[in-house]
């Protein structure tokens, strides 16, 4: 057997940029529980009870409970539990997770005007994936096959594809189809197409970076009873990651498909909170929220190789797109018993699947500001894709603070987020989308819901207060390799054991994370 082993070159440069996948957007769209070691210590339940910098990303209005100006300041330790170390990561890391300041300005006897910003983490990337299974058959080659045979490739490399083989309409075609179609599918001694039977694989990932968020907020009260705040957020995102899938066959060298992805850019949102006591006397509160979309500004880059006994072909691209995230709705309660006990519930929802992914389609001349000004389109196909791969989701959050001594306080909580994935959500390569062009990873995890458990202590030393928090999260989700492929008989229903059925199967994978959290806060 003889394989062409070619340097592959698209031909689509010439399309417009694209809008980015539906799995890569869920990862920039999620948030952690990170912030103070208080607000963690509390798992996140102050949006009510406020008097945390913390509650300036959830509940705005949360700042307007401050009373002094304070200065904060918080680092930590984030460990995988279930991890190996690969592709020069590792399971423990240390972490820069918040710094930033309030300033309290009182303007009559029961009021106060605050101002506060806040940079802090939302989102940690840092992650490493490992799975590996049998395939029985399955290979992302036979993907390929596949995919061309039932007329879902076209223009793979620039020439006609696969479709004068097969006599099918040509629909679309991502990096990988090309690499495996260009110089794994063809046998030119006999000059066919053919697709290789694999094994097993093997896929290990690591992931990291991070979101950063920059909050700038004004805030205030009427009469100690009603407390309004808005933020305007900044968020810099910065994600990368490198994988290494490996399929073995019977009688071939094994295939390897080394990826490195870069996603970089920058948002913006904006988010309005109140909290209110219904009762004058009594130290209740109940809180109401609202985050607009964050309007992401994004560029991507990819270097793909893929290698096997007879040498390797690489692919790289970079484009930009634009990603819009879901509203965000929240809700909350909150109250003080005397000076020694404080307990908080909160409850947001976000609606993933409304997700709107973009593409760029040019800029246009504004006399009026003297400016270009980028314009953009929805991705339709992906969006609904989006909207039946993901769902909404529900977060609940219950924390407690007990004072055990006048400087001793000591915080418990519990973070709940519902999945945001479809329970048989896939990744589709066959999406007569533009994102669909650029994709370089056909891999895809439908992660289950994230159960926080939290604990902490806070120490006041006369100005300042010392605080420690240990967050322990877990999640399970269930891996594939690739889409899967089953043949249909003319009434739609399956054929099993069909010899052209591609069912890698999925693996379970779980993401149990260490997490230990320190801050210094400074009031004056």
């Amino acid at each position: 057997m003889k394989r062409i082993i070619a340097i592959a070159a698209f031909a689509l440069a010439m399309l417009p940029a694209a809008a980015q996948e539906t799995y890569e957007n869920a990862k920039i769209g999620w948030s952690d529980l990170n912030g103070t070691a208080r607000y963690v210590g509390m798992g996140g339940a102050m949006e009510a009870l406020g008097a945390d910098i913390s509650t300036i990303g959830t509940n705005p209005a949360g700042i307007g409970l401050f009373r002094k100006s304070q200065a904060n300041i918080s680092l930590g330790v984030v460990s995988q539990q279930d991890g190996n170390a690969f592709g020069g990561g590792h399971t423990t890391n240390m972490s820069f997770d918040q710094v930033g300041f309030v300033y309290a300005s009182r303007t009559s006897p029961t009021g106060f005007l605050n101002f506060g910003f806040n940079y802090h983490k939302s989102r940690n990337f840092n992650y490493i994936l490992s799975a590996a299974s049998d395939l029985y058959g399955a290979s992302q080659n036979k993907l390929t096959y596949l995919k061309a045979k039932n007329g879902s490739l076209f223009n793979v490399g620039g020439k006609s594809g696969l479709s004068p083989i097969f006599d099918q309409p040509k629909i679309s075609c991502n990096q990988l189809d090309d690499m495996y179609a260009r110089n794994i599918l063809y046998w030119a001694d006999e000059d066919r197409w053919y697709y290789e039977e694999a094994n097993s694989y093997t896929m290990d990932r690591r992931h990291w970076g991070y979101i950063g968020d920059y909050d700038f907020n004004l805030s205030g009260n009427i009469n100690n009873r009603v407390y309004l705040g808005m933020t305007i957020g900044i968020h810099d995102v910065n994600y990368k990651h490198y994988s290494e899938y490996t399929e073995y066959f019977p009688q071939n060298s094994p295939i390897q498909v080394a990826d490195d992805r870069e996603i970089e850019g920058t948002g913006a949102d904006i988010k309005l909170g109140l909290i209110f006591r219904p009762i004058e006397t009594s130290p209740f509160r109940i809180g109401l929220s609202v985050t607009t979309p964050t309007w992401y500004d994004l560029d991507t880059h990819n270097y793909t190789t893929m290698s096997d006994a007879g040498g390797s072909v690489y692919n790289s691209e970079d484009y930009e797109f634009k990603l819009y995230t879901p509203w965000k709705f929240g809700v909350s309660a909150g109250t003080t018993f005397g000076s020694s006990l404080a307990v908080g519930a909160s409850y947001e929802y976000t609606d993933y699947g409304t997700m709107d992914t973009r593409y760029k389609t040019g800029s246009h001349y504004s006399w009026w500001y003297d400016d270009y000004y980028e314009d953009s389109e929805s991705d339709d196909v992906m969006n609904r894709h989006t909207a039946d791969m993901l769902k909404g989701v529900s977060t609940l959050k219950l924390g407690a603070e007990f004072k055990a001594a006048p400087e001793v306080a000591v915080r418990f909580g519990y973070n709940y987020v519902s999945p945001m994935y479809q329970k048989d959500g896939f990744k589709d390569g066959t999406l007569l989308s533009k994102a669909s062009y650029y994709s370089s990873a056909t891999d895809f995890t439908n992660w289950d819901a994230t159960h926080r458990i939290t604990c902490g202590i806070g120490i006041q030393m006369d100005k300042v207060n010392l605080s420690a928090a240990y967050q322990y999260s877990t999640q399970n989700g269930f891996f594939e390799p690739f889409q899967c492929s089953k043949e249909n008989d003319e009434d739609g229903n399956i054929i099993e054991n069909h010899p052209e059925n591609n069912v890698p199967g999925f693996v379970k994978v779980s993401n149990k994370r260490h997490q230990l959290l320190l801050t210094a806060t400074y009031t004056f």
